[in-house]
């Protein structure tokens, strides 16, 4: 691996490029089982046709896991939007096209959005009255078998030079309620303290996708204490105050 090869660097991964193929190179440690179902994960994604680089290989290099993937020669939305901030909502509106798109797929294979937000909520540390409420919550609300990203930003959206978009990071991927997947994208850029795109990007998704706020309101404590489990301290308060089970206006 070239420094000049280097695609982007997580904090327990990079990603660079090596001839015709992306190299997602994991940490020494990380969970094989992680790694392993991300792969999956990508496979079953690919199999419904949906626009993904196709997947090469899951391998090991130099003793440590990697993720091989055809190269998709582009920019992601986030480097459009870095490099041209004057058209940023249009780079903003194009990633929630896509989303909705992804949405008109779906995949019986994936594990379901419900499912694993029960497991999370139990996994929250929220208090017993606090989980029973979003649980209450999840139940109420329609499961719907649409393909989820779960981790929907501009930065995971490659764009080529002819205009065909390509979604990458497919690890949080499951199967659920497209409001669902909306309401984690908007949490994603307030933990950003992104708050405007965050704003720009839920009317966006609302208008296009023709669908009430509310309803799509009605996801954020559940996303939010799914994602308590993460367990980044300095989003914690943000996360608990959101995951008050109350009407958002």
């Amino acid at each position: 691996m070239k420094p000049d090869s280097i695609i982007a660097t997580r904090p327990n991964k990079v990603i660079y490029r090596e001839g015709d193929v992306a190299v997602k190179l994991f940490n020494e440690g990380y969970s094989i089982a992680d790694i392993f179902n991300e792969a999956h994960n990508h496979a079953m994604v690919e199999e419904t046709g949906f626009p993904v680089p196709p997947l090469e290989a899951v391998t090991r290099i130099d003793g440590r896991w990697a993720i091989v993937t055809r190269f998709i020669e582009g920019k992601t939305l986030a480097q459009s939007i870095e490099e041209d901030p004057a058209n940023a909502d249009l780079y903003l509106e194009r990633m929630v096209d896509v989303q909705l798109m992804m949405h008109g797929y779906s995949s019986m294979k994936l594990r379901h959005l419900t499912e694993k937000m029960y497991e999370r909520i139990d996994l929250s540390g929220l208090s017993q009255a606090t989980q029973f409420e979003l649980q209450a919550r999840l139940r109420g609300l329609p499961k719907n078998f649409k393909l989820c990203h779960g981790d929907m930003n501009p930065s995971n959206v490659i764009i080529t030079a002819s205009g065909e978009a390509f979604v990458l990071d497919w690890s949080h991927a499951t199967q659920g309620n497209a409001s669902a997947d909306a309401a984690r994208t908007y949490l994603l850029f307030r933990l950003a303290g992104k708050n405007a795109e965050a704003e720009k990007y839920f009317d966006f998704f609302c208008e296009k996708g023709n669908c009430d706020r509310q309803y799509v309101q009605k996801w954020l404590p559940l996303v939010a204490a799914s994602h308590i489990v993460k367990g980044h301290p300095v989003e914690q308060e943000f996360l608990l105050r959101w995951t008050n089970v109350v009407e958002y206006g």
